[in-house]
């Protein structure tokens, strides 16, 4: 190979791996990793992903491109906004970092603390997941994510 190939080489390689980088941490197997593993330290099965909720997930996501507000449309979902490289990832960390809040005695979230992030991940019954992740006009993300069945019903236990 001449000079020219291999410095041609090297720039298809840098944008190959930049691109690829966008996409770390965002893919359905991030998304189920982290929901799978607060879901087995609790005894409850794993989720598998869904693309027509995938699909619901990036609807709503792009949606909410013009404000990057996070106003709650059903049950059966979880949403997060963040800034920087924030990705499918770190979103779902953030909703299991809740479970310290929630009382599972009293099956409810601790007085002043958030905890519906986290039963949602973990609600035993919802087998199915989809999410979507898109950039707001603001430049913050905007993540959301489908579960089937819905969890988070009253007077229930997530597991």
């Amino acid at each position: 190979m001449g000079l020219f190939e291999n410095t041609l080489f090297l720039i298809c390689f840098m944008i190959l791996a930049i691109f690829h980088s966008c996409d770390a941490q965002n893919s359905p197997q991030d998304y189920l990793a982290v929901h799978n593993n607060a879901r087995a330290q609790v005894r409850v099965g794993p989720m598998s992903w869904d693309g027509a909720l995938a699909t619901k997930a990036q609807r709503y996501a792009n949606s909410r491109r013009g404000d990057c507000n996070l106003i709650h449309s059903g049950s059966g979902e979880n949403l997060a906004k963040g800034s920087g490289d924030f990705t499918g990832r770190s979103a779902s960390e953030l909703w299991v970092a809740e479970k310290p809040n929630y009382n599972y005695d009293t099956n409810k979230c601790a007085s002043g603390k958030v905890c519906g992030h986290y039963t949602q991940v973990v609600w035993r019954t919802s087998v199915q997941l989809g999410c979507g992740r898109a950039r707001c006009n603001n430049g913050r993300w905007f993540i959301c994510c489908n579960y089937a069945p819905s969890g988070n019903i009253v007077g229930r236990r997530p597991y």
